[in-house]
């Protein structure tokens, strides 16, 4: 497998110099605006290609090869730019997350097809390859299946506010809560699985004094309760599936 890494590596640096740190903003708002009839479009997807014969010449790749990835970076690139560029709600996060993925995936396929004795199969057997779905298993899972089980126990505790401001406190609260609690979640799991114990109390301290300062500060108690709730949920939740996780991974927990 460090084979395969040691391939992958190269071309996702390449990637990443190329997307967000050559490409001007200019030519971010001329796609937006033309699409496929945009010049930086093109540019931007062949720059991504010509960029990819770096890493395919430091790993000796030969030149077939090495021009094919070229074509298949330039032209998947142009492919999925397009798409992202074309689509209304193209600027969001959700959709940014899906473009750097399919990007990502067909550098991971370049990767395995020039790396030696690396397949599919070998992949499977690794040694690493169960704890690996673990983990992505416990992340996953402390991300949206947690937020609807937190949901659906809010349910039961609605917040009693009326209409005007209010209503758009309210509503802030809560779409921000998310977030927040995403963000919670994964730094006390990943802080969990390193043992970094007094980590995961650092960021349940900063939370309190940043959240709850601000919602002492109203009168509306049950916003507080329903603040207070959500984020105790979060956290035990957060902790059961660290803990699980931690004996399955057979990590030692301090």
């Amino acid at each position: 497998m460090s084979d395969f890494f040691s391939v992958l590596i190269p071309f996702m640096l390449m990637h990443i110099i190329c997307d967000f740190y050559l490409q001007p903003k200019l030519w971010v708002e001329a796609k937006k605006a033309s699409t496929y009839r945009s010049l930086e479009l093109y540019l931007h997807s062949l720059l991504h290609g010509v960029a990819s014969l770096i890493p395919a010449v430091i790993l000796a790749v030969d030149w077939r090869t090495a021009a094919c990835v070229v074509v298949i970076v330039a032209v998947s690139h142009f492919i999925i730019d397009l798409w992202k560029v074309s689509t209304p709600r193209g600027e969001t996060f959700s959709y940014f997350v899906i473009d750097q993925t399919l990007h990502l995936s067909i550098l991971t396929v370049i990767a395995f097809h020039i790396a030696d004795s690396v397949t599919i199969e070998a992949v499977l057997k690794h040694e690493n390859f169960q704890d690996a779905v673990m983990l992505l298993f416990g992340y996953l899972l402390i991300l949206k299946p947690t937020s609807i089980v937190i949901a659906s126990i809010l349910k039961k505790y609605p917040i009693s506010g009326s209409a005007g401001d209010d209503t758009t406190q309210v509503s802030g609260i809560v779409a921000g809560g998310e977030l927040i609690g995403y963000l919670e979640r994964l730094l006390i799991l990943t802080f969990t699985l390193v043992g970094s114990y007094e980590a995961v109390g650092f960021v349940l301290a900063a939370k309190s004094i940043f959240r709850f300062g601000e919602l002492n500060k109203t009168n509306d108690r049950s916003m507080t309760e329903y603040v207070l709730i959500g984020s105790l949920v979060s956290v035990v939740i957060t902790t059961l599936v660290g803990t699980l996780l931690s004996f399955g991974l057979e990590v030692k927990i301090k």
